[in-house]
């Protein structure tokens, strides 16, 4: 048996011994060193490398505020939605699942692939306001990286009935249009937030801070009544299509108040999916202008009662039905002879309105134009609003203040024809118009005195009569005061020929008004183009509706209405 073999043991020599030490607490020294300076002096850059890596601050989402009718009728309200999301670097995905999460978002796998490319975005939307139901479906996936994020989207109720009014928001739920737009930062609100740390996976293993409770916005109510808002919308709809118009717009104003009961716009666009609305967008009743034609003769009027040159029954010559200025002659529908001031609305001659506007100042008649509220804007705080146009005094020529007595030479927007005839219905005073709802009856500016506002509300009266130029405005029980307009309209070398827009402004009741009505059909081209005609028949069915929706007293018998086909039609003079 052999003997064991004995161990070799080797002995270091003191000198490599002790190398060995000191290296070893060199070693040792230096991460003490090493740790001290990350700790200390490099503390701060860690830190943020840490927090970057796993700190997170959540926005919490403010709710947007609704939009309502003066009833409470909803207008614009947010639901809740939520967007998907990835942080690329995270993700772990295979073709199927990328096939999947593709078919469920309605994107192709490809754009997929290419949203998760880059590596180095820890952020990437894939899908924006995607409904709860389907997010659930896409976490199901269980696809690391993938997550959702709370957002809200804006729905729209009565869809083109009100988006001129109302307007829309884009993806991020800032307003584009409308009050959307005009009242953006009070619908708002302000986001809150919350500051966590996360896991590589995504979920939350600690909060950091208290979180900070989101501020939802708050809510807008309009003037608008929904009600009124969807018969004006239908009548001037139809309208539009049945005389082959380009546009129309109406505007319907509390008598009493200035608010803004109806706004409407044709054509008109789908605020719910807001694509290939350009030139659908203008809320032409605020943003566009147009000569009023004869609904101005009214003002005309009244400014000539005013001076006290004129009374209801004086007599005026418009024989031979035709006259001269300079070098232009204006001529009337059809030669008349003698009428009175009334007879002069009643028949809408332009002889007769001329002949009273040229026997005031201009300076008189200006400052009635612009007490009545033309040539500057409502301020009834809308975006684009347009201030139209009234020509200083001092340069008018005979022939200019001749042709703004009829309404030509003189540019208003709808919104300021409505408003300028409260002062017929409201004693001679000029409301403001408002489009929120108002707490209590604002104060108006007296533009002329009662008596010749009432002497003028009596003229309109004739006008919706046999005799007169819209019988077609009349309302069954119910008596009317209104005016018809019908003008050329301008081009770019003039007058066109063979474009028109016709308009009517009314009242009803008449012996005490509660709704003021203005429309305009804008280049209609069927072959019927007289404010009698095109525009009148849309003030009668709107305001039928509305005033026995209103529950407003009648005041004349059932039997008031005089059918226009057993009576011709009083064409009036362009």
């Amino acid at each position: 048996m052999a003997m064991p073999t004995p161990p070799v043991i080797v002995k270091l020599p003191a000198w490599r011994r002790r190398l060995l030490l000191v290296l070893v607490l060199l070693g040792f020294a230096a991460l003490l060193g090493r740790s001290v300076y990350l700790q200390s002096f490099h503390k701060r850059f860690l830190q943020e490398k840490g927090d970057a890596r796993y700190n997170r601050t959540l926005t919490l989402p403010s709710q947007r505020g609704k939009i309502t009718d003066r009833y409470g009728e909803l207008l614009a309200i947010s639901s809740p939605v939520e967007s998907v999301w990835a942080n690329p670097s995270d993700v772990k995905i295979n073709a199927s699942q990328t096939k999947k999460i593709a078919d469920l978002l309605g994107l192709k796998a490809a754009a997929v692939n290419k949203k998760l490319v880059n590596s180095e975005r820890e952020f990437v939307y894939l899908k924006r306001r995607v409904p709860p139901e389907l997010a659930g479906e896409v976490m199901r996936l269980a696809i690391p990286g993938v997550y959702l994020q709370r957002e809200y989207k804006r729905y729209y109720p009565a869809g083109d009935v009100t988006a001129h009014l109302v307007g829309f928001t884009g993806i991020d739920d800032k307003g584009q249009e409308g009050f959307e737009l005009t009242m953006n930062e009070m619908l708002s609100g302000k986001s809150g937030s919350r500051r966590v740390i996360k896991d590589r996976a995504g979920h939350i293993i600690e909060d950091l801070e208290a979180v900070k409770v989101p501020q939802d916005g708050h809510d807008v109510t309009l003037s608008i009544d929904r009600r009124i808002q969807y018969l004006a919308h239908r009548e001037l709809s139809k309208a539009v299509t049945k005389y082959k118009a380009t546009a129309g717009a109406a505007v319907v104003l509390d008598a009493k108040t200035g608010e803004v009961l109806a706004m409407v716009n044709v054509p008109t666009y789908n605020p719910n999916n807001p694509v290939n609305i350009a030139g659908k967008t203008r809320n032409r009743a605020i943003t566009d202008t147009f000569e009023p034609g004869s609904t101005m003769k009214t003002v005309t009027a009244a400014a000539a009662l005013e001076s006290g040159k004129y009374q209801p029954d004086t007599q005026i010559q418009t024989a031979p039905g035709y006259m001269s200025i300079g070098s232009a002659t204006i001529h009337d529908a059809h030669p008349h002879g003698v009428l009175t001031v009334s007879e002069v609305i009643q028949k809408s001659s332009n002889v007769g309105a001329v002949k009273m506007a040229l026997s005031l100042e201009p300076q008189y008649l200006w400052n009635i134009y612009n007490q009545i509220g033309f040539g500057a804007k409502t301020r009834i705080g809308f975006p684009g609003e347009a201030t139209g146009r009234v020509r200083d005094y001092k340069t008018w020529r005979p022939i200019e203040q001749a042709t703004m007595s009829y309404g030509h030479g003189i540019s208003v927007t709808l919104l300021q024809l409505a408003r300028a005839y409260t002062v017929f219905a409201n004693d001679g005073e000029l409301k403001s118009v408002s489009l929120l709802k108002l707490k209590e009856i604002p104060v108006g500016t007296q533009v002329v005195s009662a008596k010749t506002a009432h002497e003028v509300k009596d003229m309109l009266e004739l006008v919706v009569l046999p005799g007169g130029t819209a019988l077609k405005a009349q309302v069954l029980g119910y008596r009317v005061a209104g005016k018809t307009g019908t003008t050329h309209k301008l081009g770019d070398r003039g007058y066109e020929k063979d474009k028109y827009v016709g308009s009517f402004v009314g009242m009803a009741p008449a012996s005490n008004p509660r709704l003021i009505m203005a429309v305009m059909i804008d280049d209609p081209s069927s072959g019927e183009y007289y404010g009698g005609t095109v525009a009148a028949p849309v003030f009668s069915a709107v305001m039928a509706d509305a005033l026995r929706m209103l529950a407003v007293p009648q005041d004349a018998p059932n039997n008031n209405v005089v059918i226009s086909s057993d009576v011709e039609d009083v064409k009036e003079s362009i």
